[in-house]
């Protein structure tokens, strides 16, 4: 249910007359360039109960292009990178430029803040709230159908859900770093980390405890192989006690992250990963699956899994990166490559079959 929306638009320059057609690739004739508001909504939660919710969004992009739902992890939010309104990068400012498969100028770029991102739910959050979310979100701006959902890991999870719950609202999915369930490995160094935001919680220290948690998870995002490359140095002596390479690395994205997300935010997002759950056979989208080799969190046993359970309606992509699950912020080229083929208005979809001379990975 939708009770209000509020937004801010960036120009007072109006796209030409005439009337429009509320089609799949568009909202109305009268959009501007960019597009920034929140919508009140009453949803009801998988495991919370009916809630109240203010759901933020920008969306931006020239009035009539395609519109393209983008979701990055559950530190991601509305802002995926500078447009007309807000020149401040966004978290994903390699991915979206001119010439890019996430072209701005070519494209509606949609996206919102994570339910339960600003610290207003204390209680389980789960991946099909914030699909049925998006739902809601598309029905309040007047989008019937996505061109493409691309979403990266957590995103890939909301995704999922969204072409299990609500398959009428896009046309293809492009999940990368994210299945359908959360492994039992991944799901340990989460909680071993939201343990860590507790003992930081019953001595008075939120931040620290939040700090840490965010340095155990920038270990479980990269690889050896980066760690081994990027800090191979000798331990130093800081008063009277060894420090290694990598700790002013760790110590330095614990402090920024800390600055911009509460500790109550992450602990139910975090616990959303692990509620996630999609059956693949119940998805009939067209989902492309990007895995990538060494991703500690995703293994790729899980993706395969997954595409065998898509069946005809599943394609697998396989990246080689030292970057493991952060790759989608480290390879923005190769994902963008991998991006033009799979957005391509129209194109038919490759047979299922190895491709040993693919730039990308391999495509089975």
């Amino acid at each position: 249910m939708i009770l209000a929306e509020r937004n801010a638009l960036a120009s007072p320059t109006l796209s030409p007359g005439g009337e429009a057609m509320r089609t799949a690739a568009a909202v109305s004739a009268d959009v501007l360039d960019a597009r920034r508001g929140t919508i009140d909504a009453v949803l009801a939660t998988r495991h919370a109960g009916t809630r109240k919710l203010r759901i933020a969004y920008e969306l931006a992009g020239p009035a009539g292009a395609p519109v393209v739902f983008v979701a990055g992890g559950i530190s991601a939010h509305r802002h995926v990178a500078a447009n007309a309104l807000d020149r401040d990068a966004g978290w994903a400012e390699g991915l979206l430029d001119a010439g890019r498969a996430l072209d701005p100028a070519n494209l509606r770029i949609l996206a919102f803040d994570y339910v339960g991102a600003d610290g207003s739910i204390d209680a389980p959050i789960d991946t099909a709230d914030q699909a049925d979310a998006l739902a809601l979100l598309l029905d309040a701006l007047g989008i019937d159908v996505l061109e493409a959902f691309v979403g990266y890991s957590y995103g890939a999870l909301v995704g999922l859900q969204l072409a299990a719950r609500h398959p009428q609202r896009l046309r293809k999915l492009v999940a990368v770093s994210g299945v359908h369930r959360a492994h039992p490995y991944a799901a340990a160094w989460r909680a071993l980390q939201r343990k860590a935001v507790a003992l930081g919680q019953l001595q008075c220290a939120d931040e620290q405890g939040l700090s840490l948690a965010r340095q155990f998870a920038m270990l479980s995002y990269r690889t050896p192989e980066e760690f081994g490359e990027r800090f191979d140095a000798a331990p130093r002596l800081c008063n009277g006690h060894v420090r290694v390479a990598a700790e002013d690395y760790l110590d330095a994205a614990g402090a920024k992250f800390v600055a911009r997300v509460s500790a109550t935010a992450w602990l139910r997002l975090s616990e959303s990963i692990d509620l996630h759950r999609v059956d693949p056979s119940s998805i009939h989208v067209p989902t492309t699956v990007v895995a990538v080799e060494g991703d500690r969190l995703v293994p790729m046993s899980d993706a395969v899994a997954l595409v065998e359970g898509l069946g005809l309606n599943g394609r697998l992509r396989v990246l080689r990166s030292q970057y493991g699950h952060d790759a989608f912020l480290k390879e923005t080229d190769r994902i963008d490559a991998l991006l033009a083929g799979e957005l391509q208005a129209g194109k038919p979809r490759p047979s299922p079959v190895h491709d040993v001379n693919d730039p990308i990975g391999v495509s089975v």
